[in-house]
């Protein structure tokens, strides 16, 4: 396991876990957390060993409160600049262009950059008794990363959580379908978030990152452009080794061998 700049980073059985660990700051994104997590999603994406991703924090009651607002007004007032120039990636759309699939263990409240962090994962698992919400209109701040949510959730719920800026209990995004699971306790959580890790990384590989493409394509061009654009992604799946494989497993009661291929 790697520790730098409030974040833990292992990669076990070709899982990668992620982990915000500044408990004592709520796990609030400091620049350099942003900036580390920047560069670990650049590390997945270029590593072959990593089929699936977990990112999930430190126990605290928190999973991420946002934006570091106590280093935010340091900066602004000692060098005259907003933090956000100081991030290489502010809105953290690296993330989501993360081809590997990543679920987010959710062991506490979420808000503000938190709930990006959330939204930007492919799957998520949330605690039993906690909120999440977008309360930047609180501070002033800007919302632009939560737009994706018009894909999401209902959208008379999205202008409640940009305009009203309140906190929405985790069983209400369960209701609708944006949190996966709900688990008693934050070690539930992290369970749950490894029992969907691993299923995905025994599923074949190319058909796993098609998928996730494949959806992420779609809900950017809309339904007739995104089959189509689907059916190009899907191409290298079916004419690969792996799409033999899995019948002829099947056919031989076995279990496949997948080449990624």
């Amino acid at each position: 396991m790697s520790q730098a700049d409030g974040v833990l980073f292992e990669v076990d059985a070709q899982i990668a876990t992620v982990t915000l660990n500044r408990p004592e700051r709520r796990n609030a994104l400091s620049i350099a957390v942003a900036n580390r997590l920047y560069d670990i999603w650049e590390e997945i994406d270029g590593r072959g060993d990593i089929r699936a991703v977990i990112l999930t924090s430190a126990d605290c009651g928190t999973f991420c409160a946002g934006m570091d607002l106590k280093e935010a007004a340091e900066i602004k007032a000692t060098r005259g600049v907003d933090v956000l120039t100081l991030i290489k990636d502010p809105f953290h759309e690296r993330m989501r262009a993360v081809g590997k699939p990543i679920i987010a263990a959710m062991t506490g409240h979420f808000t503000a950059g938190g709930m990006m962090l959330s939204l930007n994962a492919d799957l998520r698992v949330g605690l039993a008794g906690t909120s999440g919400g977008i309360t930047e209109a609180r501070l002033g701040r800007g919302s632009p990363w939560a737009m994706p949510l018009l894909w999401m959730l209902p959208q008379p719920m999205l202008m409640e959580m940009t305009l009203c800026a309140g906190l929405i209990p985790i069983e209400r995004f369960l209701a609708v379908g944006f949190v996966n699971r709900v688990e008693p306790t934050p070690g539930d959580v992290r369970a749950r978030a490894r029992e969907f890790a691993e299923q995905i990384r025994d599923n074949a590989p190319l058909s796993v990152l098609a998928a996730k493409e494949s959806v992420q394509a779609t809900m950017s061009l809309g339904c007739q452009d995104g089959l189509a654009e689907a059916k190009r992604i899907y191409a290298k799946v079916y004419a690969g080794d792996d799409a033999q494989e899995g019948p002829r497993a099947f056919a031989e009661k076995r279990a496949p061998v997948w080449q990624g291929r």
